[in-house]
């Protein structure tokens, strides 16, 4: 299993990234079909909260769905220790799932499973003084009508995704740790959102053409 360590506005000292790896390297005990583990740590100094200056991600990616966790802390030691809890229960609760389904079918990877694995895209550097000299761009792909430097960043992706019920969208929202998860349901055939309510309350929102065609 490869370990993919990624500092964002800090550099990872050679000590830290020891430790990380010695910590996440014991994930494969509990997904021996992992491929590798992606860690992404970014550092905000001058953050409002410091509380919350550095962030550690975690990201499962192998042969099976993708498991993510984040955390947050004042220091990228506690925020590591507070990711790695996380990622520890939904590997447990993969593991169980999977000694549970392991005699019916592999389960296909969804689009919550794919956006999960996505890379983050960070803001583009700026220069404010050769911005001054440049023409508009437009970095929404000619979606998004702006006037001058538009602020939006518009990223496009499509994944593949085959029907599923409430039960599996809500299991999979809680595996890669969103609080949103889009599928399509396996009843209606609409493009579906679970989402997260206060405790352990979810909603769910579907999309109909035909209620607009009702509406008219």
């Amino acid at each position: 299993m490869d370990i993919v360590v990624k500092g964002r506005q800090l550099t990872i000292s050679d000590s830290f990234r020891a430790h990380i790896e010695d910590k996440v390297a014991k994930a494969e005990q509990l997904a021996p079909r992992a491929q590798r583990i992606e860690v992404q740590v970014t550092s905000q100094p001058s953050a409002r909260q410091p509380d919350t200056a550095e962030t550690v991600e975690l990201t499962v990616v192998g042969k099976g769905p993708v498991l993510r966790a984040e955390a947050h802390a004042s220091d990228k030691y506690a925020a590591l220790d507070l990711a790695w809890a996380k990622l520890l229960e939904r590997l447990r609760r993969a593991r169980d799932r999977q000694k549970v389904s392991r005699s019916g079918h592999q389960r296909p990877q969804s689009t919550g499973e794919a956006l999960a694995a996505m890379d983050f895209v960070p803001p583009e550097d700026s220069d404010s003084d050769a911005r001054t000299e440049q023409a508009p761009v437009d970095r929404t792909n000619g979606r998004i009508k702006a006037e001058g430097d538009s602020p939006v960043i518009l990223r496009e992706k499509n994944f593949p995704a085959s029907p599923i019920g409430i039960e599996e969208a809500l299991n999979r929202m809680e595996m890669v740790g969103h609080d949103f998860y889009l599928y399509i349901d396996e009843d209606t055939q609409k493009p579906s959102v679970v989402y997260r309510r206060k405790g352990w309350s979810y909603g769910v929102i579907a999309l109909d053409p035909e209620l607009a065609e009702e509406a008219h």
